[in-house]
């Protein structure tokens, strides 16, 4: 019989889970009972069974550990009867989402704020996710968040802490705590997608690769792949060690953040490949020699290709994008005669399609690509797939790109992002653009005519829910678009994000400046939308 002590407590305003899970500053989630509602809330919308398995691990950012000991000793007075977790609290998110899998956890609890910086000044987050490995579905996020408002107690266990950094079983208050080697399951379950024969052969042929970890999770899943089971040098794998404040750099796989590495490959002395991965594991940045990826091309050469990798052979079932996403997975999906599916953003409207299989491959702008091995996006995987594929065509990255492009033609597309904007002000801009959507069809800014103007709306085609206002559409009839929405990845004020794109067919200028390309979609979005006025931003603070 475990003795529970219960802890009375009162709501805090916020907790709102957001597109991946609750995220705030450190000093918010270190204030008394803040931490434990949110996890007591989670509890109490999952009533765990008795003989329920909880996995619990993060990317190693600063108060992980602080957390994984305080939910352990929670788990165990909430009744579940084991908890696995990574060793050093280490567990990238796509490798807790095998864990859940493999394990049949009833869930996991992932600790981080993802790409967003750590430190004690800056940010953390808690996100749940259910049995199938994916995050958790609206449903039980918004019961999350009723209980949050309502919670006044929260159930522990007197214990001391447990040694995270030594593999091995402990008991605590008669629940079984395994500490787990946080990178074998992931790398073994690699071993079973891949030529890992055929990559090792074109490594030791000559191939070469950086791939920056930022600080991050990825580090030690990538010495063990990259550098230990294909073979490649030692010090391909930079930036390995994951730190509590990713060596005082913002983990993001962008242009901006992973600045070093691009201008590497843009250089003389440039491997073949260029890749980097973010703070939990889960985003991937892919250039070659010479040439940058986005993430929405990304996508659509990994499906047209992904039948080049043992276990995907044969079982191209569909893709899904989610909406902000080029349409540049579209075509492909046309030209293989399998469904594409268009989502809102968050890998859990991804969850349903995978568990359906209705799709194989998946994937978003913000740099995150998966398939259905796991279900939640996957930087490593990302790489390792683009390795496939670079020695089964025996050619480089360039040349991949240029063959995708003179087939199904090219999307030109961007992200603009103004971060940290008056959140009164950002809502104001999307609430008066909103109500002008209908008064837009029609209507010319320079050579462009709207042909439709829309608040997206997703009807899950497997259970049927409906998601609405999941971001403003502006339809051009030349097939360009832009489309607005605000993010719910951030912590402080709010982020607006504009995407711009703009098709060319096969028989256009396939390899021309994006910005130039651009250039009538983003004159169009300032006008529609008053961009400056409303954020008093001249500029975009990130472009991707």
């Amino acid at each position: 019989m475990r003795h529970v002590v219960t802890m009375k407590s009162t709501p805090f305003e916020g907790q709102a889970p957001g597109t991946s899970g609750l995220r705030k500053k450190v000093r918010v989630f270190q204030q008394p009972g803040y931490t434990e509602n949110f996890i007591q809330a989670v509890f109490d919308v999952v009533k765990p069974e008795a003989g329920a398995t909880l996995v619990i691990g993060g990317d190693g950012r600063f108060h992980n550990r602080t957390v994984i000991q305080q939910a352990i000793r929670m788990a165990a007075a909430n009744g579940y009867d084991r908890v696995l977790v990574g060793q050093g609290g280490i567990l990238s998110t796509p490798a807790a989402s095998h864990v859940i899998r493999k394990y049949e956890a009833s869930g996991g609890l992932v600790l981080s704020a993802s790409h967003n910086p750590g430190g004690p000044d800056e940010d953390f987050g808690i996100k749940y996710n259910i049995t199938n490995g994916g995050p958790a579905p609206e449903t039980v996020t918004g019961a999350i968040h009723e209980r949050t408002k309502t919670i006044d107690r929260w159930l522990t266990v007197e214990a001391d802490d447990i040694d995270l950094d030594a593999v091995g079983e402990t008991v605590v208050v008669g629940m079984t705590v395994s500490v787990i080697d946080p990178v074998a399951d992931y790398a073994d379950l690699m071993e079973t997608l891949f030529d890992f024969a055929a990559i090792r052969a074109m490594v030791k042929s000559g191939f070469t690769m950086r791939f920056d970890a930022m600080g991050a999770v990825t580090g030690p899943y990538a010495h063990e792949i990259l550098e230990r089971r294909l073979g490649l040098a030692a010090g391909t794998v930079v930036n390995g060690t994951p730190l509590e404040d990713f060596g005082g750099h913002h983990p993001d796989p962008n242009l901006i953040h992973a600045k070093e590495l691009y201008d590497l490959m843009m250089g003389a002395d440039a491997p073949d490949l260029g890749a980097a991965s973010d703070g939990d594991g889960d985003r991937n940045l892919i250039i070659g020699r010479g040439r940058f990826i986005t993430p929405s091309d990304s996508l659509a050469m990994l499906a047209a290709n992904i039948e080049v990798a043992p276990a995907y052979r044969g079982r191209l079932a569909g893709i899904a994008r989610s909406m902000p996403t080029s349409a540049a997975a579209d075509r492909v999906a046309e030209a293989l005669n399998v469904p594409i599916f268009e989502t809102p953003t968050g890998w859990k409207f991804f969850g349903n399609l995978l568990d359906a299989g209705k799709v194989t491959i998946c994937g978003e702008e913000s740099a995150g690509t998966g398939s259905d091995h796991v279900r939640e996006k996957d930087g490593v995987w990302a790489v390792l797939l683009w390795l496939n594929i670079l020695a089964a065509r025996g050619v480089g990255v360039d040349a991949i790109a240029r063959e995708h492009w003179a087939r199904f033609g090219r999307n030109y597309y961007a992200r603009h992002d103004y971060e940290g904007i008056d959140t009164d002000r950002a809502n104001a801009l999307m609430e008066g653009l909103k109500a002008r959507l209908g008064e837009l069809p029609g209507r010319g800014f320079g050579p462009l005519t709207v042909a439709v103007a829309d608040s997206f709306s997703y009807t899950d085609p497997v259970d049927g829910s409906i998601s609405a206002n999941q971001g403003l559409r502006i339809l051009f009839d030349d097939g360009s678009r832009v489309v607005f929405r605000l993010s719910g990845t951030g912590t402080q004020g709010a982020t607006l994000r504009v995407y711009l794109e703009s098709y060319v067919p096969p028989s256009g200028d396939l390899d021309a400046e994006t910005a130039a390309m651009l250039a009538h979609q983003i004159n169009a979005a300032e006008e529609i939308a008053g961009i400056a006025e409303h954020t008093g931003r001249a500029a975009p603070d990130v472009i991707t």
